[in-house]
Protein backbone atom coordinates (compact mmCIF):
# COMPACT_ATOMS: atom_id res chain seq x y z
CA UNK A 1 0.00 0.00 0.00
CA UNK A 2 1.22 3.65 -0.78
CA UNK A 3 1.89 6.22 1.05
CA UNK A 4 -1.65 7.48 -0.25
CA UNK A 5 -3.41 4.98 0.25
CA UNK A 6 -2.06 4.83 3.81
CA UNK A 7 -3.08 8.84 3.80
CA UNK A 8 -6.56 9.02 1.53
CA UNK A 9 -7.50 11.95 4.01
CA UNK A 10 -4.74 13.91 1.34
CA UNK A 11 -6.93 13.00 -1.39
CA UNK A 12 -10.27 14.12 0.23
CA UNK A 13 -8.96 17.62 0.81
CA UNK A 14 -7.74 17.94 -2.77
CA UNK A 15 -11.13 16.55 -4.14
CA UNK A 16 -12.72 19.40 -1.88
CA UNK A 17 -10.53 21.94 -3.41
CA UNK A 18 -10.84 20.22 -6.95
CA UNK A 19 -14.95 20.90 -6.47
CA UNK A 20 -15.07 24.28 -4.81
CA UNK A 21 -13.26 25.40 -7.96
CA UNK A 22 -15.94 24.92 -10.45
CA UNK A 23 -17.99 27.65 -9.72
CA UNK A 24 -15.22 29.92 -9.65
CA UNK A 25 -13.71 28.84 -13.22
CA UNK A 26 -17.35 29.39 -14.26
CA UNK A 27 -16.88 32.81 -13.21
CA UNK A 28 -13.78 33.84 -15.53
CA UNK A 29 -15.53 32.47 -18.80
CA UNK A 30 -16.52 34.73 -21.21
CA UNK A 31 -17.70 32.29 -23.18
CA UNK A 32 -21.84 31.38 -22.86
CA UNK A 33 -22.54 28.29 -20.69
CA UNK A 34 -23.26 25.78 -23.29
CA UNK A 35 -19.97 26.68 -24.79
CA UNK A 36 -18.45 26.37 -21.78
CA UNK A 37 -19.83 23.05 -20.44
CA UNK A 38 -19.21 21.78 -24.17
CA UNK A 39 -15.76 22.46 -23.78
CA UNK A 40 -15.56 20.68 -20.10
CA UNK A 41 -17.06 17.54 -21.60
CA UNK A 42 -14.64 17.55 -24.50
CA UNK A 43 -11.47 18.08 -22.53
CA UNK A 44 -13.01 15.25 -20.27
CA UNK A 45 -13.62 12.86 -23.25
CA UNK A 46 -10.81 13.36 -24.51
CA UNK A 47 -8.61 12.77 -21.19
CA UNK A 48 -10.79 9.23 -20.98
CA UNK A 49 -10.70 7.98 -24.47
CA UNK A 50 -6.73 6.76 -23.77
CA UNK A 51 -7.80 4.68 -20.33
CA UNK A 52 -11.07 3.36 -21.89
CA UNK A 53 -8.95 1.89 -25.50
CA UNK A 54 -6.03 0.86 -23.54
CA UNK A 55 -8.02 -1.65 -21.26
CA UNK A 56 -9.25 -4.79 -23.30
CA UNK A 57 -11.97 -5.24 -20.48
CA UNK A 58 -13.24 -1.92 -21.36
CA UNK A 59 -13.14 -2.24 -24.78
CA UNK A 60 -15.35 -5.18 -24.63
CA UNK A 61 -17.60 -3.69 -22.30
CA UNK A 62 -18.24 -0.61 -23.93
CA UNK A 63 -18.41 -2.64 -27.63
CA UNK A 64 -21.35 -4.94 -25.90
CA UNK A 65 -23.02 -2.26 -24.66
CA UNK A 66 -26.64 -2.93 -25.10
CA UNK A 67 -29.68 -0.53 -26.74
CA UNK A 68 -31.00 0.16 -23.63
CA UNK A 69 -28.21 0.80 -21.61
CA UNK A 70 -27.37 3.19 -24.57
CA UNK A 71 -31.04 4.71 -24.05
CA UNK A 72 -30.50 5.19 -20.42
CA UNK A 73 -27.12 6.68 -21.02
CA UNK A 74 -28.16 9.12 -23.46
CA UNK A 75 -31.33 10.37 -20.91
CA UNK A 76 -28.46 10.56 -18.31
CA UNK A 77 -26.44 12.75 -20.50
CA UNK A 78 -29.22 15.45 -21.29
CA UNK A 79 -30.17 15.45 -17.74
CA UNK A 80 -26.24 16.48 -17.14
CA UNK A 81 -26.37 18.92 -19.97
CA UNK A 82 -28.91 20.42 -18.23
CA UNK A 83 -27.61 20.61 -15.17
CA UNK A 84 -24.52 21.96 -16.56
CA UNK A 85 -25.99 25.03 -18.61
CA UNK A 86 -28.76 25.74 -15.82
CA UNK A 87 -25.69 25.85 -13.28
CA UNK A 88 -23.17 27.62 -14.97
CA UNK A 89 -25.96 30.28 -16.23
CA UNK A 90 -27.09 30.91 -12.27
CA UNK A 91 -23.75 32.03 -11.46
CA UNK A 92 -23.71 35.04 -13.95
CA UNK A 93 -26.98 36.03 -11.72
CA UNK A 94 -26.48 35.05 -8.32
CA UNK A 95 -23.46 34.63 -5.86
CA UNK A 96 -21.20 31.55 -6.00
CA UNK A 97 -22.22 30.91 -2.28
CA UNK A 98 -26.17 30.72 -2.73
CA UNK A 99 -25.88 28.90 -6.30
CA UNK A 100 -23.64 26.50 -4.79
CA UNK A 101 -25.16 25.38 -1.92
CA UNK A 102 -28.70 25.03 -3.66
CA UNK A 103 -27.15 22.89 -6.28
CA UNK A 104 -26.22 20.75 -2.83
CA UNK A 105 -29.38 19.98 -2.66
CA UNK A 106 -29.48 17.29 -5.13
CA UNK A 107 -29.94 14.40 -2.73
CA UNK A 108 -32.91 15.49 -1.16
CA UNK A 109 -34.44 15.23 -5.02
CA UNK A 110 -33.35 12.10 -5.67
CA UNK A 111 -35.13 10.74 -2.45
CA UNK A 112 -38.32 13.00 -3.52
CA UNK A 113 -37.98 11.61 -7.25
CA UNK A 114 -37.43 7.92 -5.65
CA UNK A 115 -40.52 8.11 -3.68
CA UNK A 116 -42.82 9.97 -6.81
CA UNK A 117 -41.39 7.83 -9.81
CA UNK A 118 -39.97 4.59 -7.81
CA UNK A 119 -42.67 4.27 -4.63
CA UNK A 120 -39.67 4.47 -2.61
CA UNK A 121 -40.40 4.87 1.09
CA UNK A 122 -39.63 8.05 2.88
CA UNK A 123 -39.88 8.09 6.74
CA UNK A 124 -41.14 10.81 8.68
CA UNK A 125 -37.39 11.41 9.02
CA UNK A 126 -36.35 11.91 6.10
CA UNK A 127 -39.90 13.99 4.50
CA UNK A 128 -38.51 16.43 7.64
CA UNK A 129 -35.27 16.62 6.27
CA UNK A 130 -36.55 17.63 2.68
CA UNK A 131 -38.68 20.06 4.72
CA UNK A 132 -35.27 21.68 6.37
CA UNK A 133 -33.39 21.51 3.00
CA UNK A 134 -36.66 23.92 0.98
CA UNK A 135 -36.35 26.06 4.02
CA UNK A 136 -33.20 26.78 3.65
CA UNK A 137 -33.48 27.65 0.01
CA UNK A 138 -36.29 29.94 0.84
CA UNK A 139 -34.15 31.73 3.41
CA UNK A 140 -31.92 31.77 0.78
CA UNK A 141 -34.24 32.91 -1.85
CA UNK A 142 -35.69 35.83 0.37
CA UNK A 143 -32.35 37.08 1.23
CA UNK A 144 -31.74 37.57 -2.41
CA UNK A 145 -34.77 39.15 -4.00
CA UNK A 146 -33.76 41.81 -1.41
CA UNK A 147 -30.92 42.06 -3.11
CA UNK A 148 -32.24 42.57 -6.19
CA UNK A 149 -30.04 42.30 -9.79
CA UNK A 150 -31.25 39.18 -10.92
CA UNK A 151 -30.38 36.89 -7.95
CA UNK A 152 -33.70 35.47 -7.52
CA UNK A 153 -33.52 34.01 -11.02
CA UNK A 154 -30.10 32.64 -10.52
CA UNK A 155 -31.00 31.08 -7.69
CA UNK A 156 -34.29 29.49 -9.64
CA UNK A 157 -31.67 28.33 -12.36
CA UNK A 158 -29.57 26.48 -9.31
CA UNK A 159 -32.41 24.87 -7.80
CA UNK A 160 -33.43 23.24 -11.25
CA UNK A 161 -29.98 22.64 -11.94
CA UNK A 162 -30.16 20.37 -8.59
CA UNK A 163 -33.23 19.05 -10.14
CA UNK A 164 -31.30 17.88 -13.09
CA UNK A 165 -28.79 16.28 -11.64
CA UNK A 166 -31.14 14.28 -9.36
CA UNK A 167 -32.43 12.94 -13.00
CA UNK A 168 -28.82 12.23 -13.86
CA UNK A 169 -28.52 10.36 -10.62
CA UNK A 170 -31.21 8.32 -10.64
CA UNK A 171 -30.91 6.91 -14.29
CA UNK A 172 -27.03 6.42 -13.29
CA UNK A 173 -27.83 4.33 -10.12
CA UNK A 174 -30.18 2.30 -12.58
CA UNK A 175 -27.67 1.56 -14.97
CA UNK A 176 -24.28 1.71 -12.46
CA UNK A 177 -26.22 -1.92 -11.07
CA UNK A 178 -24.78 -3.73 -14.08
CA UNK A 179 -22.20 -1.06 -15.89
CA UNK A 180 -18.78 -0.40 -14.85
CA UNK A 181 -17.88 3.38 -13.85
CA UNK A 182 -15.83 3.71 -16.18
CA UNK A 183 -17.83 2.93 -19.08
CA UNK A 184 -20.85 4.07 -18.02
CA UNK A 185 -19.44 7.88 -17.56
CA UNK A 186 -17.97 8.00 -20.99
CA UNK A 187 -20.86 7.49 -22.41
CA UNK A 188 -23.07 9.30 -20.88
CA UNK A 189 -20.14 12.27 -21.23
CA UNK A 190 -20.33 11.14 -25.04
CA UNK A 191 -24.10 11.96 -24.86
CA UNK A 192 -23.99 15.43 -22.96
CA UNK A 193 -21.25 16.62 -25.54
CA UNK A 194 -23.75 15.63 -28.15
CA UNK A 195 -27.14 16.54 -26.58
CA UNK A 196 -25.20 20.31 -26.01
CA UNK A 197 -23.58 20.54 -29.10
CA UNK A 198 -27.36 20.02 -30.96
CA UNK A 199 -28.62 22.54 -28.41
CA UNK A 200 -26.13 25.00 -29.64
CA UNK A 201 -26.05 24.11 -33.04
CA UNK A 202 -30.42 24.97 -32.26
CA UNK A 203 -29.31 28.09 -30.75
CA UNK A 204 -27.00 29.34 -33.40
CA UNK A 205 -24.10 29.76 -31.23
CA UNK A 206 -20.64 29.28 -32.39
CA UNK A 207 -18.07 27.14 -30.40
CA UNK A 208 -15.22 29.13 -31.21
CA UNK A 209 -14.73 33.41 -31.12
CA UNK A 210 -14.59 33.30 -27.16
CA UNK A 211 -10.68 33.88 -27.03
CA UNK A 212 -8.84 31.61 -25.06
CA UNK A 213 -11.03 31.42 -21.62
CA UNK A 214 -13.37 29.25 -22.93
CA UNK A 215 -11.45 26.11 -23.51
CA UNK A 216 -8.91 26.80 -21.07
CA UNK A 217 -11.95 27.20 -18.35
CA UNK A 218 -13.04 23.89 -19.67
CA UNK A 219 -9.95 22.49 -19.33
CA UNK A 220 -9.46 23.49 -15.45
CA UNK A 221 -13.16 22.45 -14.90
CA UNK A 222 -12.26 18.35 -16.64
CA UNK A 223 -8.84 18.56 -14.53
CA UNK A 224 -9.59 20.07 -10.98
CA UNK A 225 -13.45 19.28 -11.34
CA UNK A 226 -14.23 15.90 -12.91
CA UNK A 227 -10.73 14.25 -12.39
CA UNK A 228 -9.33 15.85 -9.33
CA UNK A 229 -13.08 16.38 -8.23
CA UNK A 230 -15.74 13.41 -8.17
CA UNK A 231 -13.42 10.99 -9.86
CA UNK A 232 -11.18 11.36 -6.46
CA UNK A 233 -13.75 10.52 -4.26
CA UNK A 234 -15.14 7.82 -6.12
CA UNK A 235 -11.47 6.37 -5.58
CA UNK A 236 -11.81 7.55 -1.71
CA UNK A 237 -14.77 5.63 -1.30
CA UNK A 238 -12.16 2.46 -1.04
CA UNK A 239 -11.08 3.44 1.68
CA UNK A 240 -13.54 5.91 3.38
CA UNK A 241 -17.14 5.45 4.36
CA UNK A 242 -19.72 6.50 2.32
CA UNK A 243 -20.81 8.70 4.65
CA UNK A 244 -18.18 10.13 5.57
CA UNK A 245 -16.87 10.60 2.11
CA UNK A 246 -20.97 11.84 1.22
CA UNK A 247 -20.15 14.20 4.27
CA UNK A 248 -17.13 15.86 2.80
CA UNK A 249 -18.74 16.77 -0.20
CA UNK A 250 -20.73 19.33 1.66
CA UNK A 251 -17.80 21.40 1.79
CA UNK A 252 -18.07 22.28 -1.53
CA UNK A 253 -20.30 25.18 -0.57
CA UNK A 254 -17.93 26.62 2.26
CA UNK A 255 -14.85 26.32 -0.18
CA UNK A 256 -16.47 28.22 -3.11
CA UNK A 257 -17.45 30.76 -0.91
CA UNK A 258 -14.48 31.18 0.45
CA UNK A 259 -12.60 31.36 -2.89
CA UNK A 260 -15.26 33.96 -3.88
CA UNK A 261 -14.69 36.13 -1.05
CA UNK A 262 -11.47 36.90 -1.81
CA UNK A 263 -11.78 36.81 -5.60
CA UNK A 264 -14.96 38.19 -6.08
CA UNK A 265 -15.49 40.17 -2.52
CA UNK A 266 -18.82 38.39 -2.87
CA UNK A 267 -19.80 38.76 1.07
CA UNK A 268 -22.34 36.75 1.99
CA UNK A 269 -25.54 38.22 4.17
CA UNK A 270 -26.27 36.47 7.30
CA UNK A 271 -29.92 35.26 6.27
CA UNK A 272 -27.69 33.32 2.94
CA UNK A 273 -25.54 32.24 5.74
CA UNK A 274 -28.25 30.84 7.90
CA UNK A 275 -30.23 29.62 4.88
CA UNK A 276 -26.94 27.64 3.81
CA UNK A 277 -26.02 26.62 7.57
CA UNK A 278 -29.98 25.00 7.44
CA UNK A 279 -29.38 22.76 3.99
CA UNK A 280 -25.94 21.50 4.94
CA UNK A 281 -27.51 20.19 8.12
CA UNK A 282 -30.93 19.31 6.52
CA UNK A 283 -28.63 17.13 3.53
CA UNK A 284 -26.05 16.13 6.20
CA UNK A 285 -28.99 14.47 8.77
CA UNK A 286 -30.87 12.60 5.32
CA UNK A 287 -27.45 11.29 4.81
CA UNK A 288 -26.73 9.69 7.97
CA UNK A 289 -30.37 8.36 7.80
CA UNK A 290 -29.33 6.59 4.64
CA UNK A 291 -26.40 5.09 5.59
CA UNK A 292 -27.97 3.99 8.81
CA UNK A 293 -30.86 2.52 6.40
CA UNK A 294 -28.10 0.51 4.43
CA UNK A 295 -26.21 -0.60 7.41
CA UNK A 296 -28.89 -2.00 9.06
CA UNK A 297 -30.15 -3.56 5.77
CA UNK A 298 -26.79 -5.26 5.12
CA UNK A 299 -27.46 -6.39 8.78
Amino acid sequence: MNYIEKHPMIMIVIGVIGISLSSIFVKYSQAPSLVTASYRMLWTILFMTPVVFAKPKCRQELFSTSRKTLFLCAASGIFLALHFTLWFDSLYYTSVASSTTIVCTEVIWVALGGFLFFRRKLSAKELLCIAITIFGSILIALSDSSAGGGSLYGDILAFLAAVMTAGYTILGSRVRTYTSTTIYTYIVYIFCWIALSIAMAVGHISLTGYGPSAWIVGLLLSIFSTILGHSIFSWCLKFLSPSFVSATKLLEPVGASVFAVFLFSEIPTAMQLVGGVVILGGILWYSSLETTKHENKKA
